[in-house]
C-alpha cells in the first residue's frame, strides 16, 4: 500500500526525535549530578595553593596572604636582621628548630629556602592569636633587649625575626613553616614544595 512507505518514513522521523529528547534529557540530568561530586569553589580555594608576586617587597617589609584559612606572612629580611639571628640561640626555646612543624629546607638558622625571605604561618603555637610584627631593636615593653621579631598581644609570647620561640613564654613551640617554594626571583607559590623536598 502506499501509505506504507509513509508511516514507515514517519514512524523512524518520530523515533530519532525522540531518541535526540531522551539523549539530551539524560546529559542534562546528569550535568548536575557530576558536577555535584567535584569540591565547591571555596573548598578548591581553601586547599589550592597561593601564588604571590614578590617583587615589589623592601627590605624590612612583611606582606600578609591567606592560605587554608591561615595567615602567612613574607618577611623580606634585611641583612641586619639576619646578623641578629645568630646571637640569640641561649634566649630560644627550640633554637635548632628540631621540635618545630616545617619543611626540611627549614632546618637552618634562618629557617628558609632563601636566607632573605622568611615564609612563615602567623599564628601564635599556643592558642593562634596572630602576632604582631615589631622589626625594632631597643628596648620593648616585653623585651630590654629586643633584636626585632613577633610579639603576641594575647599571652606575652615572643618570637625573633626567623619565627623561633623564646623561653618562658607560653607558646611550646617556633612558628610553623608552610610548604612553598620559588617559581622564580619574584613569586613565591605557598602549600607546595619544591619537587623531591619533603
Amino acid at each position: 500500500m502506499p501509505t506504507d512507505g509513509v508511516n514507515k518514513g514517519r514512524r523512524r522521523f518520530l523515533i530519532a526525535s525522540t531518541s535526540v529528547v531522551g539523549a539530551t534529557g539524560v546529559v542534562l540530568a546528569a550535568v548536575p549530578f557530576i558536577e555535584s561530586w567535584k569540591p565547591s569553589a571555596k573548598a578548591q580555594a581553601i586547599g589550592a595553593p597561593v601564588q604571590v608576586n614578590i617583587g615589589a617587597l623592601e627590605s624590612g617589609q612583611i606582606l600578609k596572604v591567606q592560605w587554608r584559612g591561615q595567615t602567612i606572612g613574607i618577611l623580606n629580611r634585611s641583612q641586619q636582621s639576619l646578623d641578629l639571628l645568630a646571637g640569640l640561640e641561649e634566649k630560644l626555646r627550640d633554637p635548632e628548630s628540631i621540635e618545630s612543624d616545617q619543611p626540611l629546607f627549614a632546618t637552618n638558622t634562618g629557617r628558609a629556602m632563601k636566607e632573605q625571605y622568611l615564609v612563615v604561618n602567623m599564628h601564635c603555637t599556643h592558642l593562634g592569636c596572630v602576632p604582631q610584627f615589631v622589626p625594632t631593636v631597643g628596648p620593648e615593653p616585653w623585651d630590654n633587649d629586643w633584636k626585632g621579631g613577633f610579639f603576641c598581644p594575647c599571652h606575652k609570647s615572643k618570637f625573633d625575626m626567623a619565627g623561633r620561640v623564646y623561653k618562658g613564654v607560653p607558646a611550646p613551640t617556633n612558628l610553623r613553616i608552610p610548604p612553598y617554594h620559588f617559581i622564580d626571583e619574584q613569586t613565591l607559590l605557598i602549600g607546595v614544595n619544591p619537587e623531591g623536598v619533603a
